[in-house]
């Protein structure tokens, strides 16, 4: 098959489309990955094209938050989405796949591959498209609101109000319209339903809702199990050197890495923990005073490199970072800043895998030192769960849907 992949956002929402592209080239079909650029994600060897968008630089300079997104709309972030919309409707025709597998964010996919003629299937990384009576839509509403959580769902479909106009213009590239389109409908609401969906989540640390259609298969992480590059001997001899705790907020860059750094290294040291402090794109910083030899600060590893033999993982609460703690079989300690994060902290928490979620806001050192706490009795469910989750298959899964089609 040729396969069209087109992810957008940061490292968590690449890391597993490239994963993806790498199985199912690696079983001989032909794979071309749409990417943003600078995302941090090894791309070697993989056949990529630029959707023209620079979301690390975004963060770098604006940090993440939903009012910097409103504020920089005009300048920076509709211009870019605009790109990214338009790159992916070119590069998409310019490679006749067979099939489009898209993030949400990638508006315009549906459109093209209905135009192609060929199927489109959406990634859920977060379950925030499908709606279910279960849970409301993860990054709308933090709390349950039982017969109304369907009603939340209706947020993904007003990204496409919202840039319609942008779809639109995308969209005239199109060598013919979209067959449902009508002069009433515009373009952006024309395309058809996804051929199925794939969440890259575990069922064992999201049961399958039972309102959930057939066509949505919870496929576990995607995750290879090809061995990485070994730590450096600086970063194997730290790990060796006593009871530690991995720290990373990847991507999140708000409010004050200085005093996140401090909060979560006397809470380790409370604790007799020494820290691998992983600084990511700026969210959490050591403070000059703290330093020692009980701490390691170095801005990223590979967590599947780094998470075994860890008391506990004190984190943001991004799919891609709950899977790799979760599947490490190591307790949780979430301090969610935004979107679907919140959703995760409450997830894991309800499963007996993490400590009472901490808001980034409301961090500090003495909250943190009570959810350590908490979080190393969740030990032995954690370890359960990892025993669990490790010998799923999620990519091989997700394959064998994408070949069925």
């Amino acid at each position: 098959m040729r396969m069209m992949l087109l992810t957008s956002g940061t490292r968590g929402d690449v890391e597993p489309f490239a994963a993806l592209a790498r199985c199912a080239s690696g079983h001989g079909h032909e794979v071309r990955l749409g990417v943003p650029d600078s995302s941090g994600v090894d791309l070697a060897g993989l056949d990529t094209v630029s959707l023209e968008v620079d979301f690390h630089r975004l963060v770098q300079a604006h940090g993440i938050s939903p009012w910097t997104a409103v504020r920089h709309f005009r300048t920076e972030v509709g211009p870019g989405m605009r790109r990214m919309l338009a790159a992916a409707v070119r590069e998409t025709l310019a490679f006749e796949p067979d099939v489009v597998v898209h993030h949400p964010k990638v508006l315009t996919a549906p459109v093209v591959a209905q135009s192609l003629g060929v199927p489109h299937v959406v990634v859920e990384s977060v379950p925030s498209v499908t709606p279910t009576s279960a849970f409301p839509a993860p990054g709308v509403v933090n709390r349950d609101l039982g017969r109304f959580n369907r009603a939340t769902y209706a947020a993904a479909r007003g990204a496409a109000r919202m840039f319609r106009r942008d779809i639109e213009r995308a969209c005239e590239q199109l060598p013919a319209p979209v067959p449902s389109a009508s002069s009433t409908s515009s373009v952006a609401s024309a395309a058809s339903a996804p051929t199925a969906s794939l969440m890259p989540i575990s069922p064992q640390l999201l049961p399958r809702p039972a309102d959930w259609p057939n066509t949505v298969r919870l496929t576990g992480s995607w995750h290879t199990d090809a061995p990485g590059p070994e730590p450096d001997p600086a970063v194997l001899e730290f790990l060796r050197g006593g009871p530690f705790l991995v720290a990373t907020f990847g991507s999140m860059a708000a409010g004050d890495p200085q005093g996140r750094g401090r909060a979560v290294l006397e809470s380790a040291r409370a604790h007799g923990f020494r820290t691998l402090l992983l600084t990511g794109w700026g969210g959490l910083a050591l403070p000059d005073d703290l330093g020692g030899d009980d701490v390691l600060a170095v801005p990223s590893l590979p967590l599947d490199a780094v998470l075994p033999g860890a008391a506990l993982a004190v984190h943001h609460g991004g799919a891609g970072t709950v899977h790799a703690v979760a599947r490490a079989g190591v307790p949780h300690v979430v301090v969610p800043f935004l979107a679907d994060q919140p959703f995760w902290g409450r997830q894991l928490h309800g499963l007996g895998l993490a400590a009472t979620p901490i808001p980034q806001k409301k961090l500090t050192a003495e909250r943190l030192t009570a959810a350590f706490a908490e979080a190393l009795s969740c030990g032995p469910a954690a370890e359960r769960a990892g025993q669990k989750i490790r010998p799923e298959q999620g990519l091989q899964t997700a394959l064998s849907v994408l070949t069925a089609l």
